[in-house]
C-alpha cells in the first residue's frame, strides 16, 4: 500500500505539472496528440484541478490548526473537555460542526492531532464524519438546491445525526486500541527531522520553550502534515475526476435499479464522484426527476460520510484494518437507516 501511495504521488505530481505547463504556455489539448479523447482528458484535468482548488484551503486550515494544537495544547487539556459519558461525547462530537464547520480534508489532520492529545478515538472519528455534513453551510446549500422540497434539508441533517451517533457508539463499544498510524515526525529515537532546527518532533521537549520556538516548530509541522495529507488529496481528486468524466447522465438514468438497489447505486455513485458536501445537493437535486426521495437522500448522506477522497486521506492517518472496518460500518448503517427513514417519513 505504501508503495502504491508513493508512486501514485509521483504520477499525480507529473500530471499536475503537465497541466500547469499547458495552462501557462496557453497550449490547447486539441493541438496535442493523445491516445485518448482530448475532450475526455480536458474534462479530467479541469475537474481534477477544480477539486484540488476547492479542497486546498480546508486542508491548509486543517494542518495549521493541527500544528498549533501540537505545539500549544498541553497533553491533558483535551480529555478534560470531553464528556465522560459516551453518549454525551458522541452527541457533542456530532454537533461541533455547527460551530466549527470543516470539510473532511481539513478535519482529518486536526482529529489525528486531537487523538494524540488525548481525545477518545470514537469521539474524534464521529467529529470527522459529522462536521462535513451537520453544519449551517451544508444546510443552506441543501435548502437552496431543494427549494421545491424544503424538508430535504431537515431530513439530511436529522438522518446524518442519527447515523453519526450510532457509528460513534459502535466505535466506543468495539475500538479498544489506538488505530492511528505513526504521524510525520512522531518518532521516538534519533532526534533527527531532516535539517529542521529547532526540532520539535512529537516527543518530549522542554516545557518552557519560547513563543518563537513554538511558532517555528508549528511551521515545520505544518509543512510535514501538508505534504503527508496533500498526496492523498491529489490522488483522490484526479481519480475522482477520471470517474466523473467517464460517467454520462444518460448512462446513469438507464443504470439505476429499483428498490434497495437504487440506494446501493447512489451510495456507490456518491463514493466515486467525491463531491464536496457544500455543492453535492445541486447534483442530487438533478436526480429528483429520475429517482424517489429515498435514494436521493441516501446520496446526500453517504457522500459526506465516506467517499474515495476521504478513504485515501483516512488511510494515510489510520491503520488499514480500522479504515476497512469503519467503511463497512458506515455503509451498513447508512443503508439500514436510510431504508428505515424512507419507510417512516418519505
Amino acid at each position: 500500500m505504501n508503495v502504491l501511495f508513493r508512486y501514485g504521488t509521483y504520477a499525480v505530481t507529473v500530471v499536475c505539472a503537465a497541466v500547469l505547463y499547458l495552462l501557462f504556455t496557453n497550449q490547447r489539448l486539441a493541438d496535442i496528440s493523445f491516445p485518448v479523447d482530448p475532450d475526455f482528458l480536458r474534462s479530467v484535468t479541469t475537474i481534477g484541478i477544480s477539486l484540488v482548488i476547492e479542497a486546498l484551503p480546508f486542508l491548509m486550515l486543517g494542518v495549521a490548526v493541527s500544528a498549533i494544537l501540537h505545539e500549544f495544547v498541553p497533553e491533558g487539556f483535551i480529555p478534560r473537555w470531553i464528556p465522560r459519558h459516551p453518549l454525551a461525547g458522541v452527541v457533542a462530537a456530532s454537533l461541533i460542526g455547527v460551530l466549527l464547520p470543516l470539510c473532511e480534508c481539513g478535519m482529518v489532520p486536526v482529529v489525528r492531532r486531537l487523538i494524540q492529545k488525548g481525545m477518545p478515538v470514537y469521539v474524534g472519528v464521529t467529529y470527522i464524519l459529522a462536521s462535513p455534513i451537520i453544519n449551517p453551510i451544508v444546510f443552506a446549500s441543501t435548502s437552496m438546491a431543494f427549494r421545491s422540497q424544503p424538508e430535504m434539508a431537515y431530513y439530511r441533517m436529522g438522518l446524518a445525526f442519527v447515523i453519526t451517533v450510532i457509528i460513534g457508539l459502535v466505535l466506543y463499544a468495539t475500538v479498544k486500541r489506538n488505530p492511528l498510524k505513526e504521524a510525520p515526525g512522531d518518532h521516538t529515537g534519533g532526534c533527527r527531522h531532516g535539517d529542521h532546527k529547532p526540532h520539535h518532533a512529537g516527543h518530549p521537549h522542554p516545557a518552557k520553550a519560547s513563543l518563537r520556538t513554538k511558532l517555528q516548530a508549528s511551521v515545520y509541522h505544518m509543512g510535514d502534515e501538508f505534504l503527508d495529507m496533500g498526496k492523498y488529496l491529489l490522488m483522490g481528486a484526479f481519480i475522482t475526476a477520471f470517474i466523473q468524466s467517464g460517467i454520462g447522465r444518460d448512462w446513469l438514468a438507464s443504470a439505476v435499479p429499483e428498490g434497495v438497489g437504487s440506494h446501493l447505486f447512489m451510495m456507490g455513485f456518491a463514493y466515486l464522484i467525491s463531491l464536496c458536501s457544500t455543492s453535492d445537493a445541486f447534483i442530487a437535486a438533478s436526480f429528483s426527476s429520475m429517482l424517489a426521495a429515498g435514494p436521493v437522500l441516501t446520496f446526500l448522506v453517504f457522500g459526506p460520510l465516506l467517499d474515495l477522497k476521504t478513504s485515501l486521506m483516512l488511510a494515510g492517518v489510520f491503520r488499514t484494518r480500522f479504515v476497512a472496518g469503519l467503511s463497512l460500518l458506515i455503509a451498513v448503517t447508512v443503508l439500514a437507516c436510510s431504508l428505515l427513514w424512507q419507510a417512516l417519513f418519505l
